[in-house]
């Protein structure tokens, strides 16, 4: 319960910095999608990732989030991992990107409750991946702390999942704040997107 309330004062916190932002230009479906190569974690080991290479292997989902340990980017994936079979299925790579640090990703990618170790997070402290996608990082602020207790010193990313098809530009784009989006609708959303791919019958625009 302790973490619970924790992760909801982060939340509103973050959801307080996100909101008092600019409003952003996330790149829209048809536009190419940046290449970027990130240093990752998965499963508590990290690693270069890369677009280009990712999407040898069929649509990559890049959902950009506030930070690891915080209430929604928590919900968002544990979603992710929950369903992971099913962007498998659909041949979809997933990909997180966040300004956390690699050692903060390091203990996100594997803890249980979260990632599970199914799914890499990229580390973008700079902000830099996030800008290429039209996306601004708000600066961090003094005093927040995630849900263990420890210090945020880093930015936030306006939570933001862009689905790429193979070919290399933006299908969907979903956005917690023009869109009004739940984290875990990023994934059920994303996930139905991956699947029409597949199967050629892609979800309704109000779907996506």
């Amino acid at each position: 319960m302790k973490t619970r309330i924790a992760g909801l004062k982060v939340a509103a916190a973050l959801l307080a910095l996100l909101v008092a932002m600019p409003a952003v230009a996330a790149l829209k479906p048809g536009a190419k999608a940046p290449d970027f190569t990130a240093e990752a974690s998965r499963a508590g080991k990290d690693f270069s990732f890369s677009l280009k290479e990712a999407l040898k292997k069929g649509p990559v989902v890049v959902y950009f989030y506030p930070a690891a340990y915080t209430g929604g980017c928590d919900l968002e994936a544990h979603t992710f991992a929950t369903e992971k079979a099913g962007f498998d299925a659909a041949g979809a790579t997933i990909i997180g990107v966040s300004a956390d640090s690699i050692e903060r990703l390091n203990a996100f990618s594997s803890d249980p409750k979260y990632c599970a170790g199914k799914f890499p997070v990229a580390s973008d402290p700079d902000g830099k991946v996030a800008a290429s996608y039209g996306l601004r990082m708000a600066a961090g602020q003094a005093g927040i702390k995630d849900v263990r207790g420890v210090a945020i010193d880093h930015g936030f990313i306006s939570r933001t999942t862009f689905v790429i098809g193979s070919d290399g530009r933006i299908v969907a784009t979903l956005s917690s704040e023009t869109d009004h989006l739940r984290p875990d609708q990023h994934v059920t959303r994303s996930l139905a997107i991956v699947q029409g791919l597949r199967t050629g019958k892609m979800p309704a625009a109000g779907d996506r």
